[in-house]
């Protein structure tokens, strides 16, 4: 894919934190910003089929970010929303772009989908060894419905459509929400305002003992178009930095950044989620020459920057 300057590109959630740094990657690389569609779900409602079938016409690529997600907490309480929403949007998705002759269809999914106990590091491979971790199953199993469609697909139809498994992602433009937010950006916003009101304390749900790996915003967004220019195999790839970091080294982290003096509790009736995150990144880099350019304290330091530059 040498000529991105002629292609036209749909990319589902491209209003989003991650779809807004795929479309500005997409621009360095060359592309053509007025051939960039980005539907929104306002108008283009992805779990309706019709609305599919309308996006993807005359689209050469579509890459696929669009997702209803959220926290452990947000999970919990909404788990059948996110099963469904999520598997609908992207197998309708797929088969309009499938039925339109889309040249390639580039699935993003989620490290959700890894079984709850995977060994550490995570290895492609190891994807169907399991069940996922129970409070994000819904979620993680309708996005791994992707990865079963875009193979099937292949077999039957030669239709070129790739998936990948990015890691827990952050950075500046992150959902802040606190209903809705993912790790990084909740304890951000926690100890920023502790900080600003002078609270006492800080709690923080589970023991500290978990562990996760994190990849930065922009770096996912080049290894998510290096893959669609280089990458045309039938196996998923993970897409991540290959270090994992505990929840509570994490904590401390942030605190230390944020620079809030109070004391930090931890809430063990709360659950930790999967024990452990941390992903095999060989078959990104093998296959497309992707590799992680942002440090961990590097990326934090932007996002907690932007954050309180919000706030001003």
């Amino acid at each position: 894919m040498d000529d991105w300057n002629n292609k036209k590109i749909l990319v589902t959630g491209g209003a989003g934190f991650l779809g807004q740094n795929v479309v500005n990657e997409l621009i360095k690389r060359g592309a053509n910003k007025d051939n960039i569609i980005v539907p929104r779900s306002k108008t283009h409602d992805l779990r309706i089929r019709e609305n599919c079938d309308n996006v993807v016409k005359n689209m050469d690529i579509v890459i696929h970010l669009a997702a209803k997600v959220g926290g452990i907490g947000y999970n919990q309480a909404h788990p059948a929303e996110l099963f469904y929403d999520n598997a609908i949007m992207g197998i309708q998705l797929m088969e309009s772009a499938r039925i339109q002759g889309v040249t390639k269809f580039v699935a993003v999914g989620t490290v959700c989908a890894y079984p709850k106990f995977t060994p550490v590091p995570f290895r492609e491979e190891e994807l169907w060894n399991g069940y996922p971790e129970e409070t994000n199953a819904p979620y993680g199993l309708a996005k791994k419905m992707l990865l079963v469609q875009a193979q099937a697909y292949r077999t039957q139809y030669g239709f070129n459509a790739i998936y990948l498994l990015p890691v827990n992602l952050y950075g500046p433009g992150d959902n802040f929400n606190p209903d809705s937010s993912h790790v990084i950006p909740a304890l951000i916003k926690k100890f920023v305002e502790a900080k600003l009101k002078k609270l006492p304390n800080v709690e923080i749900w589970g023991t500290g003992s978990a562990s996760r790996e994190f990849l930065y915003v922009e770096d996912a967004a080049q290894c998510i178009v290096l893959a669609t220019e280089k990458y045309n195999g039938i196996e998923p790839v993970n897409i991540g930095v290959g270090d994992e970091i505990s929840i509570k080294k994490l904590v401390q982290t942030i605190n230390d950044q944020v620079g809030y003096e109070g004391e930090i509790v931890w809430d063990a009736t709360k659950p930790d989620g999967q024990p452990r995150r941390c992903l095999d990144t060989h078959r990104a880099k093998e296959g497309f020459g992707f590799q992680a350019r942002t440090t961990f304290e590097e990326g934090l330091k932007k996002t907690i920057d932007w954050y309180i530059s919000t706030l001003q």
